[in-house]
């Protein structure tokens, strides 16, 4: 009934990053989604070992608090803090968003699952949020919330990780956690070089780049 109710809220918040553009409640939004994964993280497994509580608490640190801080520091040093021209609207968004999530919850529902998961809410909402991941990359045109979407697909992967955890717990959530960090840290130079050479983050002026 936890796992569910965790996947539940994190499906829904899904539309409510859909459905904005302010820059900082995609900030807030992705430190909660940090914070419910590391509590999905807690709730899945049936024995607490060390390694467990140790994954919980560095999911928590990096994904509810070390990330969003850095997210907010970038912020800080923009003059823009709203979306302001989209490719796609907040509320084509949202509707996109409920397209992605009907089609999630339909593939999950046909896919071969142990009995396990077969009720659960996992797949759906692993799909459900690599699908808004993905619209947040290519339907909003700051680098800032491109890498917020860029962290919505590795939230997603890391949800599909949940399948597979009581049989490889420690390789699955650290390799996940390595991707992250490296994704990150690969975004924050790309952000850093449109910063410096466009003195703004919108990457719709990298088509002006030429030889």
């Amino acid at each position: 009934m936890t796992v569910s109710l965790l996947l539940a809220v994190l499906m829904i918040s899904n539309f409510f990053v859909a459905a904005s553009n302010d820059l900082r409640k995609y900030i807030q939004f992705s430190a909660l989604q940090g914070w419910l994964l590391a509590a999905l993280l807690l709730a899945v497994h049936h024995h607490l070992h060390w390694y467990v509580l140790a994954m919980v608490a560095i999911t928590a640190l990096v994904k509810g608090w070390v990330i969003p801080r850095l997210l907010r520091r970038a912020l800080d040093g923009q003059s823009v803090t709203r979306e302001r021209s989209p490719y796609l609207g907040p509320t084509a968004s949202v509707l996109v968003c409920a397209v992605g999530t009907g089609f999630s919850l339909l593939v999950s529902g046909m896919m071969p699952l142990p009995n396990s998961h077969a009720a659960s809410l996992i797949v759906a909402t692993a799909l459900a949020t690599v699908f808004n991941g993905f619209l947040l990359l290519v339907s909003r045109r700051k680098a800032l919330t491109q890498v917020i979407g860029y962290l919505g697909l590795e939230n997603g992967i890391f949800i599909f990780g949940m399948l597979v955890v009581e049989d490889a717990p420690l390789l699955v959530e650290s390799a996940m956690l390595l991707d992250l960090v490296v994704g990150i840290f690969v975004m924050g130079i790309v952000i850093n070089h449109i910063q410096n050479a466009f003195s703004s983050t919108d990457t719709s002026r990298l088509s002006n780049l030429k030889e």
